[in-house]
Order: structure tokens, then C-alpha cells, then sequence
């Protein structure tokens, strides 16, 4: 009997391990062929600050080995980011088999849709917040100051921001969820739209430059994602059901029971 109640946890445990190895290589694959492009890869994320330094100014590297391990951390960064679809596949494919068929219906386009809006706000950090930051930031510097960032300060500053904006534009997915999982409603949110504007602007002010015009660039695209969320929502109220609905007669459910 002891033998009989470990299987189920070992097939587990080889499936998990399995998934995470289809993760690890397909982000080794895409650092393989990025790695010889790194250099540039840095460059390319560096641009937004370079334009808005003033002429003669540069980047500088404080430490000895960050001209080489920078890049190579940024270009681990990136394969990571770039291999989300895959590993959001891997998680799909490890929880499916426990999920009903109503389940799997509501997860798949959470999960397409949160990595899009994930890109979409690092793309909008990329193109809109960093020139407005950068260009705020150095024309601010004191007179005397000459502006020289350490190139791996720099990246982390940049990766902090691309995390934070990549997170805030999943507001429709944690709607959605929140929705389907009971925890509010359409119209309890609808009744709070005024609050939500409001901490809108106040996300806004504390992920870009304390001047208006950059804190509405963020506020104003929050605020209409949870417009999207709060519309998106209505479809998945009620779509939560017991699990002893008809449901349980699943026959993947029902071929993993026999």
C-alpha cells in the first residue's frame, strides 16, 4: 500500500523534473545564440541613456570584469525573457492533466495574454518611460556634475524598471482572476473606479520622474488595462464551478482515476 501511494508522487516528480529541464535548455539555447552578440545586446539597452547624456559624456565600468560579465548578465536576462513562452508552456503542460476542461479553457488565453502584456510593458518602458526619465534625470545633474553611470548600476536600474512595468500591464489577467476566483466582482470594481484612478497616479509616480507629463504616460495606460480587465472579466463571473459538477465525469479526469 506504501508503495501504491508513492507512484503517484514520483510520476509527479519525473514529470516536474522533466519540465524544468525543457525550461533550462531552452533558455541555454537562446543565450548559445545571443551570447556572441552581447556587446551589442548592451548597447541596444544603453541606448535610451546615451542620447540624453551630454556630448563627450560616457559610461563608465567601476569594476574590472564588467565590461565582460555585464553583457553576459544582460544577455541571460534576455534569453530568460525570451524563452517565457516556453516555459510558460512547460507550466501549462505540467498542471493541465489536473485541471477541468472549464479550467483549461480560462488558462490558456491568461497565459498567452499575460506574456503579451508582459512584453507590451517593457516595450513601453523601452520606447516611451526611458527617453522621458533619462532625459529629465540628466538635465537635472548640478552644475559641475558630469554624468559617467556604471554600466552594471545602469542595468540593474533598466531591469528593475522593465520587471515593474512588465508587471503593472498584467492588470486585465489579475482581474480576471480575481473575478473568476470570487474574490470581487465587475461592478464591486466599477463602484471603485475613482480609488483605482487614483493609485493609478500614485504607481505612476513612483516608477517614473517626479514631473506630470511622465507619471500620466504610466497612469493613463493602467487605468484603461483595468478597463480592459473590468470588460474582459464579465465573461469569466460564474464560470467557477464545485468540483462535483458534471465536470468530474472529464475523461482525461476520468481515464487518470481508473
Amino acid at each position: 500500500m506504501a508503495v501504491d501511494d508513492t507512484q503517484p508522487l514520483i510520476s509527479h516528480l519525473i514529470e516536474l523534473r522533466k519540465r524544468l529541464l525543457n525550461c533550462m535548455i531552452a533558455v541555454l539555447v537562446i543565450f548559445l545564440a545571443l551570447v556572441y552578440f552581447a556587446n551589442d545586446i548592451y548597447q541596444l539597452i544603453s541606448a535610451p541613456l546615451i542620447k540624453q547624456m551630454p556630448h563627450g559624456a560616457s559610461m563608465i565600468a567601476t569594476d574590472v570584469a564588467s565590461p565582460f560579465f555585464t553583457p553576459i548578465k544582460l544577455t541571460i536576462m534576455v534569453s530568460v525573457i525570451l524563452s517565457a513562452p516556453v516555459i510558460l508552456y512547460q507550466v501549462w503542460a505540467f498542471i493541465a492533466p489536473a485541471l477541468y476542461r472549464h479550467e483549461r479553457r480560462l488558462v490558456v488565453p491568461l497565459l498567452v495574454s499575460s506574456t503579451f502584456l508582459f512584453y507590451i510593458g517593457m516595450a513601453f518602458a523601452y520606447f516611451v518611460v526611458f527617453p522621458l526619465a533619462f532625459g529629465f534625470l540628466t538635465r537635472t545633474a548640478p552644475a559641475g556634475v558630469v554624468i559617467s553611470t556604471d554600466i552594471t548600476n545602469y542595468l540593474d536600474f533598466v531591469m528593475s524598471l522593465f520587471m515593474a512595468f512588465g508587471v503593472a500591464f498584467e492588470v486585465p489577467v489579475a482581474i480576471v482572476l480575481l473575478c473568476w476566483m470570487g474574490v470581487t466582482t465587475p461592478a464591486d470594481l466599477k463602484k471603485k473606479r475613482p480609488y483605482i484612478l487614483v493609485g493609478a497616479f500614485v504607481v505612476g509616480m513612483l516608477l517614473t520622474p517626479p514631473d506630470i507629463f511622465s507619471q500620466t504616460l504610466l497612469a493613463v495606460p493602467m487605468y484603461l488595462l483595468f478597463e480592459i480587465g473590468v470588460f474582459c472579466s464579465r465573461f469569466y463571473v460564474g464560470k467557477r464551478r464545485p468540483r462535483d459538477t458534471s465536470d468530474d465525469e472529464d475523461p482525461d479526469n476520468a481515464d487518470s482515476a481508473s
